[in-house]
């Protein structure tokens, strides 16, 4: 009897961007390499992995192996170095048959194949919202890796298709991995909500967007619609920590005199996120542009109804599952938020829906779908 052994490849992702700093690169895309590197290698797909790490340290829950830089790639500038000019150097060392870049970019010099995973292109499609050098870097580097990859990984068909139109890629290279919900997403008891509502001091009902405070997120329009809101009892919670640009958000806040109608709680710690969902009677996230869209998702799977854009991904991560409008549209956003508010039906349709709908996206189907982008990328020949 003839008996087969696959080989086990060995498989380095660059985790340098992982952070366990609070702030906003907490967020996004720290996320998505935190549940990718919980989840691979826990479905018996007998690949061999190195977490090539800087300054954070691997989180308790993630067991693979680690190979840590001493340089202070928590430095933009150093990480940038580092990723170009001693991540080659590194890979050839430990022998890798394949190197991931989780967040756009990959070593342009790597001695083996390569995988970049796109999150969105709003650096390209909206340069003004951009700092000069970070634009310059972000449109450079990812346009060079999306070439010297073998594959890319869009986390949305419509970041799939940004990189077709805009990076010049053809969708043949392209797969789609949808990021996946956590677990502790969940409807929450009522008494620890409501206790979770008393310790931060917040109105009964409330209106909440979760994320970076950057103008993409169209949080100027959103203050504005909140503006029109019929009830004035209701309030807005903003959290999220800050990005770039936005002073105008603050002043617009002011300027309307809605000072004592809207929360800035910073940055959420993870632990405390299901709580805020459950505690808002809506999520509100009218971003203009995202490659994914993930708090839409997280709602959904507390429990609580969704008003968010009929732009960019947001459909695709909303399904049928919220109310959607266009988020250049004030009176729209208004309309839609009052909707919800004063529509009690509604928000138990939504809140059925969202629950099933959010129950399809898990993180262990991302990493096996992951898995299969590295297998496939492994078994083919270069590709431009």
């Amino acid at each position: 009897m003839e008996v087969t052994t696959e080989k086990s490849f060995h498989i380095a992702i660059n985790a340098h961007l992982l952070s366990g700093r609070v702030g906003y690169r907490s967020a996004g895309v720290h996320q998505y390499i935190y549940h990718l590197l919980r989840h691979l290698g826990k479905s018996g797909d007998s690949l061999r992995y190195t977490v090539m790490l800087g300054e954070s340290a691997l989180p308790p829950d993630v067991t693979l192996a680690v190979l840590r830089s001493r340089w202070p790639t928590g430095r933009a500038a150093v990480r940038v170095a580092w990723e170009q000019l001693v991540q080659p150097w590194a890979l050839r060392r430990i022998g890798a048959d394949l190197v991931h870049g989780p967040v756009f970019v990959v070593p342009l010099l790597a001695p083996c194949p390569a995988v970049v995973t796109i999150h969105d292109l709003s650096f390209i499609r909206f340069p003004h919202l951009f700092r000069p050098a970070n634009r310059l870097y972000l449109t450079t580097l990812t346009w060079l890796s999306a070439r010297r990859a073998r594959r890319l990984i869009a986390v949305s068909e419509h970041a799939a298709a940004e990189s077709v139109r805009l990076l010049g890629i053809s969708r043949e290279r392209i797969d789609v991995v949808y990021h996946g919900v956590d677990p502790a997403f969940r409807p929450l008891p009522a008494d620890e909500v409501a206790a979770f509502r008393q310790r931060w001091g917040l109105p009964e009902r409330f209106l909440l967007f979760v994320g970076t405070l950057e103008p993409r997120k169209n949080l100027v329009r959103l203050v504005e619609a909140f503006s029109r809101v019929r009830d004035d009892r209701v309030g807005l919670v903003l959290a999220g920590g800050k990005g770039w640009l936005y002073d105008e958000l603050f002043a617009k806040v002011e300027a309307l005199g809605l000072s004592g109608q809207v929360i800035f709680p910073g940055y959420v710690m993870g632990e405390e996120l299901p709580l805020w969902y459950n505690a808002a009677t809506l999520l509100a996230y009218p971003s203009v542009y995202e490659g994914f869209g993930l708090p839409v998702l997280e709602a959904q799977a507390c429990g609580t109804p969704v008003l968010t854009s009929n732009l960019s991904s947001l459909p695709e991560a909303a399904g049928d599952a919220a109310v959607m409008v266009d988020p250049y549209d004030v009176e729209a956003l208004a309309a839609g938020l009052n909707r919800l508010l004063m529509d009690r039906s509604l928000r138990d349709e939504l809140r059925v829906r969202g629950l099933a709908h959010a129950g399809q996206f898990t993180w262990s189907r991302t990493a096996q779908e992951t898995v299969r982008v590295y297998r496939r990328a492994l078994s083919e020949g270069d590709k431009v």
